[in-house]
């Protein structure tokens, strides 16, 4: 496979960076971006043997694509691979700072590539989510037409964010946030590297240490790798190991140091182990208890100690139905908001959602009640299995099933008073069954009257046939 090193093939406009900047200016994470598919961490099922980006990039036939992914996880790096071992001609640019002019622009030079040099064109559009319907709208006709191949970059979810008429003609391809294990890799590979990393400063981490930082880092390896250099250079200035002269002894670089340089300290918190269960159970249970300062103390010592965010909201979400449940209906809705806000956001930013939803919850009047009936009802039927429908309202769409009494004496509630009519709509061996019973606390308060009201007259309805 050749490279485009052919400036008539090449405008590829990361090199920019390289012209701004002096390979020792650059930031350790530019510096260590990967040149080769086979040197890409942490997204084997993307990018791995056998997948389409990998048969793609070796039989030179890249297809319009979205990359979809948090930040920190690839994408534009798996983009400049794309743009070294392909044989076309490439441009890049991002949607913050481009236009449809520029749009324009790169559209008359596709053309002229292909008609003079028989080159095809890659377009490599970051933060593609920017774009509005408009500017999508000038790629759509060229990417169906071949003119250009188009790879964006997006953070949002594509099915939002990309117009469907040019997300049909890409596919989607899934990156995730880097792991603990591969982040490690990472860090490691950085320090050793000689050429582009930290190699020649001699500093030797200690496991703990790494540990921490890519805890710091949530998954981001453009973040793990910039609190490497930040520590590195704080450390080395500081004369670890003795003043980084070559012939001193390495000496091992401690989480205490790590925390001393980044002035971040590292909690006691193992995401895997007993502290991880401990802290939830704390928050769940100040939560239910209705103290929104302990709520948001043992949130801040999750998010602080590297929790993922999306768990604590989903935790919470789950809250919201069942210890807050009907009393407050809009705890749900709130809550879900507060988790796309963090998903819109990130950290830190995101984390202030989170709070409030936190506060709402501890806040809110609590009810289990549906959670209770809801258990009630998976109870039942585990013990009374398959009971059919009441013929009355089993739907009657044939002349057939009419004559065999499916929807017979069916009562349409918007016929009667108040849009309520008794009668039966569980099977028959459950009739008068009682599964949800509302507090009187919050909403569940107007529930139970409505309720209290409807059963009285189902009662009494019961009790004149």
């Amino acid at each position: 496979m050749t490279g485009n090193t052919d400036d008539t093939r090449t405008r590829d406009l990361f090199e920019h960076m390289g012209k701004q900047t002096t390979d020792r200016e650059r930031p350790l994470a530019d510096r260590m971006r990967p040149r080769r598919l086979d040197q890409f961490i942490g997204q084997e099922k993307a990018v791995g043997p056998g997948s389409v980006i990998a048969s793609a990039i070796g039989n030179d036939k890249i297809f319009s694509m979205i990359l979809w992914g948090p930040p920190g996880c690839g994408k534009t790096t798996l983009a400049r691979i794309i743009s070294d071992q392909t044989r076309c001609f490439f441009a890049h640019f991002s949607a913050v700072l481009s236009g449809v002019k520029d749009i324009r622009n790169v559209i008359d030079i596709a053309r002229e590539k292909r008609n003079h040099h028989g080159l095809r064109t890659i377009l490599f559009v970051d933060e593609i989510h920017r774009f509005n319907k408009a500017q999508q709208d000038a790629f759509l006709h060229h990417v169906e037409s071949g003119l250009i191949t188009l790879i964006g970059a997006t953070t949002e979810n594509p099915s939002f964010e990309v117009i469907p008429a040019l997300l049909s003609r890409c596919q989607v391809i899934s990156l995730s946030s880097m792991t603990e294990p591969d982040m490690l890799i990472l860090l490691k590979r950085a320090l050793s590297d000689t050429e582009n990393g930290l190699g020649k400063l001699g500093l030797k981490y200690s496991d703990e240490a790494l540990a921490h930082i890519a805890a710091l880092a949530d998954g981001d390896a453009r973040a793990a790798l910039n609190i490497l250099e930040i520590s590195a250079v704080h450390l080395a200035q500081a004369g670890v190991p003795n003043e980084l002269k070559t012939d001193a002894p390495k000496t091992e670089i401690t989480l205490a140091d790590v925390e001393t340089a980044l002035q971040r300290k590292a909690l006691s918190y193992d995401k895997a182990g007993e502290e991880h269960y401990n802290l939830i159970s704390a928050f769940h249970k100040s939560l239910r208890g209705s103290d929104p300062d302990a709520a948001l103390y043992w949130l801040g010592r999750m998010l602080s100690s590297g929790e993922n965010p999306l768990y604590v909201a989903r935790r919470m979400v789950r809250f919201a139905s069942e210890d807050v449940g009907n009393a407050d209906p809009a705890a749900l809705t709130i809550t879900m908001a507060a988790m796309e806000s963090y998903r819109f956001l990130g950290s830190p930013e995101g984390d202030l959602a989170l709070a409030q939803a936190a506060a709402y919850l501890a806040t809110a009047p609590k009810s289990n009640s549906i959670y209770t009936a809801y258990g009630q009802v998976l109870q039942t039927v585990r013990q009374t299995g398959t009971l059919p429908v009441p013929m009355h309202i089993r739907n009657a769409p044939t002349k057939l099933m009419k004559d065999l009494g499916y929807g017979q004496n069916y009562k349409y509630a918007h016929d009667y008073k108040d849009a309520f009519v008794p009668q039966d709509h569980l099977p028959d061996k459950l009739q008068n069954r009682i599964f949800y019973t509302p507090t009187s606390r919050g909403y569940e308060k107007i529930i139970k009257e409505r309720l209290d009201r409807w059963r009285a007259l189902r009662k009494a309805e019961d009790s004149n046939t």
